[in-house]
């Protein structure tokens, strides 16, 4: 999903407010330095006297007038330089300020978008990805297979924790690479605590790092939301939101089930998965439900859609964070 226009305009008014705002040093810097040496501000009166002097005496026909101010000129451009430098002040304090000196704060350099551009793209989706309260620490860099145990055995395979885990691992990292080439989409499905969140969440970071969409709501929040777009025909933000769900490169929700679900809700699930999937907009589902309990809830439909469209992960050990606050206290 490319930028929506804006967003794309979202991102340029910043680089306006940037540039007003480095101007705005720039000119306090100046007027700083003309209150400790009133003599600058008297040669900058001098240049501009000195270049409208040459300049009617360029159209009044004088060939030699041009070297005659450049001369000049650069005399005056000297003394001020000397000035500035002989009151303490750096030699660059009056140059033009920038946050990215790269591309002067227009966000391009030439025809292609700066390095600050592509920054500026990350910030935004993740600002809009609903998931500022997540710990900067939900990433893969953190991740720990230690917490799935090689002893612990799901009962329907044999496998163990570890091994699932890692087979698991395996197919989220193909997912982040692929993802922009191939479709695909994600079911996590387990008890309480075992991770599924955290590794939707540093899936997501993974996606936005490469530009992406991404959008992360629980589902009371994603039904919630989905429900006034229905009901309230005037309101405009679950309106535009809507919008986004249905058309945001990655939809993430999360622990699904613990709604309250009804009849609406099954449809508006349904509805949902089903329009992502007609238009190949990946989606991460996590739940701490069943798969049978999936198809008595949301219909038989949906639980079609979900086993035949997406990649089944199931993920069993301890609860995480039990297992973490036991640690701290045995460190303490």
């Amino acid at each position: 999903m490319a930028l929506t226009n804006s967003q794309y305009y979202a991102i340029m008014r910043d680089y306006e407010r940037t540039r007003l705002k480095n101007h705005d040093i720039q000119a306090a810097r100046y007027e700083e330095v003309c209150k400790k040496l009133p003599e600058f501000r008297s040669l900058d009166e001098s240049i501009s006297m000195l270049s409208v002097q040459y300049g009617k005496r360029l159209l009044g026909g004088d060939a030699g007038a041009l070297a005659s101010l450049k001369e000049e000129l650069e005399i005056l451009r000297s003394s001020k330089q000397s000035l500035l430098v002989s009151a303490g002040f750096p030699e660059d304090y009056l140059e033009p300020v920038y946050t990215c000196p790269d591309c002067k704060d227009t966000g391009y350099i030439g025809n292609q978008k700066c390095h600050c551009f592509r920054k500026a793209v990350i910030r935004l989706l993740y600002d809009q990805s609903n998931m500022k309260e997540f710990p900067s620490d939900a990433s893969f860099d953190h991740f720990k297979l230690d917490f799935y145990s090689n002893s612990q055995y799901d009962k329907t395979t044999g496998r163990s924790a570890r091994a699932m885990m890692e087979d698991t691992l395996d197919i989220c990292r193909r997912f982040i690479d692929n993802f922009g080439r191939d479709f695909q989409n994600l079911f996590f499905y387990g008890s309480v605590g075992v991770g599924k969140t955290f590794l939707s969440t540093c899936i997501a970071r993974e996606i936005m790092e490469r530009e992406y969409s991404v959008v992360y709501f629980s589902a009371p929040q994603l039904f919630n939301i989905l429900a006034q777009n229905k009901f309230e025909k005037d309101n405009t933000d679950a309106r535009n939101m809507a919008d986004y769900i249905y058309n945001c490169d990655l939809l993430i929700i999360d622990d699904l089930g613990s709604e309250y679900t009804n009849a609406f809700i099954a449809a508006q699930f349904f509805t949902c998965i089903n329009e992502r999937l007609i238009h190949r907009k990946s989606t991460i589902i996590s739940t701490n439900l069943s798969l049978e309990s999936i198809a008595d809830l949301y219909t038989e439909r949906a639980f079609s859609r979900i086993t035949s469209s997406y990649a089944l992960l199931k993920i069993i050990g301890d609860d995480i964070r039990i297992r973490k606050k036991l640690e701290q206290r045995e460190e303490h």
